[in-house]
This record gives C-alpha cells, structure tokens and sequence, in this order.
C-alpha cells in the first residue's frame, strides 16, 4: 500500500490504539472480572505467539551468513543479557513505573476511577498498579517487535505502509482487551507509539537504509524474547522485568557489528 505521507502509517496505527482502548474501557466495566481475567489470558497467549514468530528471525539466512553458523543465538543472548545489566543499573523499569505513577495520579484527581472508591490506600494502590501495568505492556507490546521496526522505517522510505497497517488492526485488538482490564493507562499508550514509530519514521526518511538485514534479524530475535517476556508478565507466571531489557534494542545490532567486523 503506497500513497499518501510519510508517517500515515503510524497516524492509522495511533488511531486504532486510542479507539480499541476506548471501546476496551468502554465495555470493560461491563464484563465480569473472570472475563476480563480469561481476555487477558488470550492477550498473553497472543502475545507468546507473536514473541515465537518474531524470535525465528534467529535462523535468518543472511543472518547466519554474516555472522557465522550458530553465533545469532550467541548474539541475543549477549544482547539480553549485557542490555539487561545496563538497564537494570539505569532502574529503567523503575524509572518508568514512577513516571506511570505520576501520570496516572494526575489523570485520577480528573477522571476518579472505581477503584479510588475504596477504602484507604488501597483504591489508591489498586488503580496505579492496573495504569502502571497497562500503559507499560500495552507500550511495549505495541513498541517492541519486527512490525514496528520494519513498518516504520519502510514507511520513512518510501517503501509502503502495508505492514504498518497489518500492526494497525492487530494493535487495535489488543488495545481494546488490555483497555477493557487495565483502563486508561492503554490509552496513553497512544503516545507511546507516536513517539516510538514517529521518530523510527523519520529516521528513516532522512537517513536512508538505517540498518543491514542481520542488524534487524538481531533486533527482531532480541526483541521476540522481550516480547516473550511481556506474554509471561501477562499470564502471571512470571513478572520478567522487560522494561530493564530494553537497551538490548540497541546493544544487539551494535554487536551484530562487531561480530561482522571481528570475522
């Protein structure tokens, strides 16, 4: 799909975002908690699917090829694990929790919440842990994977926005059964998104072919495995700290760099 401006893409895809969370908040105090508890479920599901489908850009040909046979699992476990050490050093996950917080403070004193009906701290405590959760996993989901990377830089290029689109829809779905548990927090993760694909977008439009075909097999391994991570977070199994995780975005092209260039 051809036409249009550059960053059309991201505008369709900001606006599925904001009307799949409207209409999740909208019908989400309707439905039982098991039910949101069971959409949930499926959103983590989904999204361990998507985390698979993504993770396989490790057996990329001309991955493989320009790093060596075998080294591309080498590389993402480098990855998580030199990004996770940064991030955890930097308290990115922390950082971000707190800024959460603060937003969603101000948004409770103008738009009170059910749960700031209950006793004490703990509405206080119910409701910026469900914006904190829901604006996290809803960003990072729609932030983290092959879709956002490709489809934003395929737009800046001039190449189409067929894939953006396609993350558009899927966006849109998830937004409304994170909206319908989490509330307002999915929402703000509209601006998340425009801020995300806005600015891969431009780069780019300006920079041209950013990144070789094994830089972004290794992002797009890297970023399965976090994306992995967000579907654990969401079926409860496991609260994998993904926000700590994201410097290995940039670390893992970095060494697919090095790797390249050490050969």
């Amino acid at each position: 799909m051809t036409g249009g401006f550059v960053g059309l893409g991201t505008v369709i895809n900001v606006a599925t975002v904001v009307v799949g969370a409207l209409l999740g908040m909208w019908i989400g105090h309707r439905l039982p908690d098991r039910t949101r508890s069971v959409v949930t479920d499926g959103l983590g599901l989904t999204t361990i699917l998507m985390a698979g489908l993504s993770v396989v850009a490790v057996t990329d040909a001309t991955f493989g090829s320009a790093v060596g046979r075998g080294v591309p699992v080498l590389i993402v476990l480098g990855s998580l694990i030199i990004g996770s050490i940064i991030g955890s050093l930097l308290g990115i996950e922390r950082r971000l929790a707190a800024l959460a917080g603060r937003v969603q403070g101000w948004i409770a004193k103008r738009f009170p919440s059910e749960d700031a009906a209950l006793p004490g701290e703990e509405g206080q405590k119910s409701a910026r842990e469900r914006f904190i959760e829901g604006w996290l996993s809803a960003t990072l989901l729609f932030c983290v994977g092959p879709l956002t990377i490709l489809g934003s830089l395929s737009d800046g290029l001039g190449r189409g926005i067929d894939q953006l689109v396609l993350k558009s829809v899927l966006d849109g779905f998830a937004a409304l059964a994170f909206a319908s548990t989490f509330g307002v927090g999915v929402l703000l993760s509209a601006v998340s998104v425009a801020a995300v694909q806005g600015s891969l977008t431009a780069v780019g439009f300006a920079l041209g072919s950013v990144m070789p075909d094994p830089h972004i097999a290794a992002l797009t391994a890297t970023g399965g495995l976090m994306l992995a991570g967000i579907g654990l977070r969401l079926l409860r199994i496991r609260d994998v700290p993904v926000g700590d995780m994201l410097p290995a975005l940039i670390v893992a092209p970095l060494l697919t760099q090095l790797v390249i260039a050490l050969r």
